[in-house]
């Protein structure tokens, strides 16, 4: 099948997600009224509250929700076929991810713009929000390990890569002095600034920065396990440091080619006239290999659903919101924006990488070659796409390398600095005061801990251990997004209005989420990974927890809701 037709089918289904189910949403489900002023109306200050254009307004938010994850996790789930992934990105950006980030911006909005944690404290309970706080951990933590070994792996595989990437650190530091002493936009700046990454991708062709020479062959020191080392040793030193001097403008720069990557993946497509040569199911993998059912849907986790959007949606989004309405654009067209990077993704590895069926197969041999590729795969078949352009084809893999590895180095920024914040948190609730006044001793626990998970033995270059840490990230995720819609589910219920929209796919997130984790329990008890199963277990608590609060929590709702049936006044959770 030609790959356009694949874009042309999903680009309808989008567009009739967000005309009319978001429509639903928007008048049925979380009843927009613009006649109520925001909170970046009625707090504004200049700094964090501030009524934004919602075009300026997606920007921001679908640069803070994508990066690299919605390429990693579908570049994997194709191995068992690229019907399944598919029809997951699909169905889940349309009755999920929409759902879920529509739902977290309007719920903040209509409290004061709180985050998701005070949220979940207030409309689901106390105990809620150290549910909330150990979800959160787990996940960041996570995070942080798979994306170090993503921008390993591709630093081996990519030299030419290593100059480009170290370069823009620099430039990122520089635009951002600029911007903070001159005051001026960020546009134009940020807009220079990618020009210039994409000068020094020629540089890096010339200059490739290899480890290999000081390196071991296997152990601990391989030259993976090096960078690994060095990349947490920049995240320590990068989240000790104001954000406008290096995240900010970093963050202009990728969210420029986000958009780049997007338009070269389709244009490529059109160009080249692609076909997909994967399968639609996989009927060749091993014997012993994973089930895609319940596993896909935590292997896709962005591109699909993200509880991480849930933290963006009510920390930094509801605070800019100019008016209700916008909420459906920003939030559920970015959803919309997420599920096209997924899309992108499965068709650089099933229509950019070979020609033929046979190279597929052997390009995603089974699930550990499937895990370790994944980045590799996703790269190549951008760089083929972009050779259908006119790029050169050396030129254009060095340029997805480093669209990938800045996504990834964002999102670890990010995720340490993030999970500094959390450590001081739960330091501070038990009381353990020179962890939580401590951006040093916090700063070491957020960065140590995911260090140990990346470098675990077992995975090496087959990519086992990355491909298990994946799916343990998916997991987190999804229960965060578990939580967060339950307290849209809640809030929605005590509103009196039908929360079917929002439960129909909590309950398929919390299903298949406790079935990966007890199929992974299984495998890891088996197979006597001591570190994982614990972990896995962990989780599992979690997951469990999270069912019971949910579930009393909206026994609680509804009691709510019937009490308040036949009061015709507005309380604080109902509309007016």
């Amino acid at each position: 099948m030609p790959a356009i037709v694949m874009v042309l089918i999903v680009g309808v289904l989008f567009y009739l997600g967000y005309r009319y189910y978001s429509g639903y949403l928007a008048r049925r489900v979380y009843a927009l009224d613009d006649d109520r002023p925001t909170p970046a109306h009625t707090m504004r200050d200049g700094v964090d509250f501030i009524p934004t254009n919602r075009h300026v307004l997606f920007g921001h938010h679908f640069t803070s929700v994508a990066g690299a994850a919605p390429i990693v996790g579908p570049a994997i789930a194709v191995f068992w076929g690229w019907g399944p992934a598919l029809i997951w990105v699909v169905a889940g950006t349309i009755f999920a991810a929409g759902v879920h980030d529509f739902g977290a911006i309007v719920v903040s909005v209509r409290h004061k713009a709180q985050s998701i944690g005070t949220l979940t404290r207030e409309v689901v309970g106390t105990r809620a929000r150290v549910l909330f706080l150990l979800i959160i951990f787990f996940l960041l933590t996570l995070v942080n390990a798979v994306f170090a070994v993503v921008i390993g792996n591709l630093f081996v595989a990519n030299p030419e890569a290593v100059l480009p990437i170290l370069l823009e650190i620099p430039l990122a530091i520089g635009i951002g002095q600029y911007i903070y002493r001159t005051r001026s936009a960020a546009l134009v700046p940020s807009l220079v600034g990618v020009v210039v990454l994409y000068v020094t991708i020629l540089l890096g062709q010339a200059l490739p920065i290899s480890l290999a020479g000081i390196a071991a062959e296997d152990g601990l020191f391989t030259e993976r396990n090096i960078w690994v080392v060095l990349l947490f040793v920049y995240t320590f030193i990068a989240s000790r440091i104001p954000v406008w001097v290096l995240l900010q403008p970093r963050d202009y720069i990728n969210s420029h080619q986000l958009f780049i990557a997007l338009g070269v993946i389709g244009l490529g497509v059109l160009v080249g006239w692609d076909t997909i040569v994967a399968p639609v199911v996989n009927d060749q993998a091993p014997a012993d290999s994973p089930s895609w059912f319940p596993l896909l849907f935590v292997t896709i986790a962005c591109g699909a659903i993200s509880g991480f959007h849930s933290l963006v949606s009510s920390g930094t989004t509801s605070k800019q919101l100019d008016k209700e309405s916008d909420a459906r654009y920003v939030g559920y067209f970015g959803a919309v924006g997420e599920g096209s990077l997924a899309l992108g993704s499965i068709l650089a590895c099933t229509a950019g990488i070979v020609a033929t069926t046979a190279d597929w197969h052997a390009a995603y041999s089974d699930f550990a070659t499937a895990s370790d590729g994944a980045t590799s795969n996703f790269v190549n078949g951008v760089g083929h796409f972009a050779a259908n352009l006119g790029v050169p084809e050396a030129t254009a893999v060095v340029f997805a390398a480093v669209v990938v590895i800045s996504f990834a180095a964002t999102t670890m920024d990010t995720g340490v600095r993030l999970q500094r914040y959390i450590v001081q948190e739960i330091a501070e609730i038990v009381r353990i005061r020179p962890v939580s006044r401590s951006l040093t001793l916090s700063g070491l626990i957020a960065v140590l801990i995911p260090l140990v998970l990346a470098l675990l033995p077992g995975g090496g270059d087959a990519g086992y251990t990355f491909g298990v840490l994946w799916q343990l990230f998916g997991t987190t995720n999804q229960l965060t997004a578990g939580l967060a819609l339950s307290v849209i589910a809640v809030w929605v219920t005590k509103n009196r209005r039908n929360p079917i929209a929002v439960l129909v796919p909590l309950v398929f997130l919390v299903v298949m989420t406790t079935w990966a984790l007890i199929d992974n329990l299984i495998t890891f008890v088996a197979e006597s990974e001591w570190v994982l199963a614990p972990l896995d277990a962990i989780i599992f608590v979690l997951a469990v927890w999270l069912i019971v609060e949910a579930a009393l929590a909206l026994r609680r709702a509804r009691g709510v809701a019937r009490d308040d049936a036949g009061d015709p006044q507005p309380t604080e959770l109902t509309e007016r």
